[in-house]
């Protein structure tokens, strides 16, 4: 029979895993925010140079590049594509402003 942790004493294996969790989940965020940046000189760019603010090529090969980048890492390329598909719909959006 499994024993269950006391409730009164913390998990240090848990905790060791959420903090795991922790850094990978800031590491994310400070990416994102380095890849906004970028995107937003891109998108100054494109206004600047009367580009459109999508470029739908180019979606198209990033969504299937890293749908393999997914499959090699061993992650769900139907998330990898959801959460890319967001984040470039967002990349345009902030486009489009720019553009405006």
């Amino acid at each position: 029979m499994a024993q269950i942790p006391d409730q009164t004493t913390p998990d240090q294996t848990l905790a060791g895993f959420r903090k795991s969790i922790d850094n990978i989940d800031a590491a994310l965020i400070h990416m994102l925010a380095e890849r906004f940046r970028i995107t937003q000189a891109v998108g100054e760019y494109k206004a600047k140079a009367a580009l459109p603010p999508a470029d739908p090529a180019r979606e198209a090969a990033q969504i299937q590049r890293l749908r393999a980048l997914a499959e090699e890492a061993e992650l769900d390329p139907e998330f990898s594509e959801k959460f890319i598909r967001f984040v470039i719909d967002e990349v345009i959006r902030h486009h489009e402003r720019a553009r405006g």
